[in-house]
């Protein structure tokens, strides 16, 4: 069950890419939902994810935490 939550948060966030205050929120809420290794692989994911789009890139903020 958890795996489907890492991935739904992969499709969340894709779809709302277009406005990066909503990415952002979406980023928070993630943190807060996954399990620690899981937000490991978001990591990873949101790196590869952003690296075309620097008006993401101040999401990452988030996941220093």
């Amino acid at each position: 069950m958890a795996r489907a939550m890492y991935e739904y948060t992969q499709v969340v966030l894709q779809k709302v890419s277009f406005d990066s205050v909503l990415f952002c929120k979406e980023v928070e809420k993630a943190v807060h939902r996954l399990l620690p290794y899981e937000l490991e692989e978001l990591k990873i994911w949101l790196n590869q994810f952003i690296s075309g789009k620097p008006e993401l890139s101040q999401c990452l903020i988030y996941l220093k935490s």
